[in-house]
């Protein structure tokens, strides 16, 4: 058993099994909601042909939530290709970033083609091309993989579809509890005392829990204890507490208070440490866009307790949906300025907040957002600046 006093533990996982069995009957792809449209041809030059529209006025444009831009084009990035091949480990947006220059306008160039037997889900071996049509670029599934096409039964699991942002990074954060909004840790159901002889707890162990009225035997639940405070930089109000990932659990008895068997624990657990569901609600369709409302934020923690902050790492925003935030939302991070002395002029100076990466949010409550960095370009810090992109 683990003191306390050291590090937090690695947070829970979920299970690669239980992930699969969730995403199994769902689209992964954030143009889950097309419908079918005539196949496009994808050009055999660069620069792409421009398509009548007249020629394709039956393909439906993308039928979800879609980033609203003017009559612009989207724009492409640097030495983008007109073909690309998807890898085992791709991600919509990794796939995103190879065509455009801001990877979370995806979902407003896609296209479709009713060649392929599901259109709306991209495979490893999948061919996307890109077309233009009325003079605006535009993405498709050109050919298939082999599998993909196949009459016969699908060997490769549909786990294996490209996701929007990798799960597994995600996924630890969110089942573990490490951030507890105010109101979400007031009712939580919480360990009351231990069965036996026994000031602290740990696997093996069987506890006493209240809050636990409606569960199910069985039901399986991460114990958390309920950590420093979190406050707004901004305004110095109580938004939420660190929760610390103790261990798991499983209901034996039902009642007021309800028998847990702890399972496996890398800390003690004891009296007011709280449960948390093991079954999490994971976001399976991401629609990446500007927030409809302006949002000028912080990020006020970080998973893992480092000091600079990279690429898939999971941070906490002192903004939710009180402020307009929704999941999908996509925020570009800035260095915050710091402020030094003019040894020339006098006085002190505010340096200019620098842009320092790009990050989406995947889960949001009134005063709290959490966030997937997908893009660092610079070392991102606690209480660095997030804004609406530009």
């Amino acid at each position: 058993m683990v003191p306390r006093t050291q590090s937090l533990h690695t947070l829970i996982r979920l299970t690669a099994v239980a992930l699969a069995a969730t995403l199994a009957g769902c689209s992964l792809n954030p143009f889950a909601n097309d419908d079918d449209g005539a196949a496009i041809q994808t050009p055999q030059s660069s620069p792409p042909p421009s398509y009548d529209s007249s020629a394709q006025s039956s393909v439906p444009e993308y039928g979800g939530p879609v980033v609203q831009r003017v009559s612009e084009p989207v724009p492409l990035a640097d030495n983008h290709p007109n073909e690309y091949v998807v890898q085992v480990g791709d991600t919509l947006w990794d796939i995103a970033a190879t065509f455009l220059k801001d990877p979370w306008f995806w979902p407003e160039i896609w296209h479709i083609n009713t060649q392929i037997v599901n259109p709306h889900l991209i495979y490893p071996g999948d061919v996307l091309g890109l077309i233009y049509i009325d003079g605006q670029p535009r993405i498709t599934n050109v050919r298939a993989s082999t599998y993909r096409l196949s009459p016969q039964a699908r060997v490769s699991p549909i786990t294996q579809a490209v996701t929007s942002i990798p799960y597994e990074s995600v996924s630890a954060f969110l089942s573990s509890g490490a951030v507890l909004e105010r109101r979400e840790a007031d009712r939580l159901p919480y360990l009351l005392e231990t069965r036996g002889d026994h000031l602290i707890a740990s696997a093996g162990n069987l506890v006493y829990v209240r809050g636990l009225d409606d569960a199910q035997l069985g039901s399986r639940y991460n114990v958390v204890e309920v950590g420093g405070p979190l406050i707004d930089p901004d305004d110095n109000r109580l938004i939420g507490y660190q929760g610390k990932f103790i261990g798991e659990g499983t209901l034996r008895r039902t009642g007021d208070p309800a028998t847990v068997a702890l399972t496996d624990t890398s800390q003690e657990a004891v009296p007011g440490d709280r449960l948390i569901p093991e079954s999490v609600d994971i976001p399976l369709n991401f629609y990446p866009r500007s927030p409809s409302s302006p949002i000028d934020g912080r990020i006020i923690s970080v998973v893992g307790g480092v000091t600079q902050i990279g690429q898939y790492q999971v941070v906490v925003l002192n903004r939710g949906t009180n402020d307009g935030l929704s999941v999908g939302d996509v925020l570009t991070v800035y260095q915050t300025g710091q402020t030094v002395r003019d040894r020339f002029g006098g006085g002190k100076v505010r340096l200019p907040d620098e842009e320092a990466g790009t990050l989406m949010v995947f889960k949001v409550y009134d005063r709290i957002g959490y966030g997937l960095v997908m893009e660092a370009t610079q070392a991102i810090h606690i209480h660095d600046t997030v804004r609406n992109p530009t």
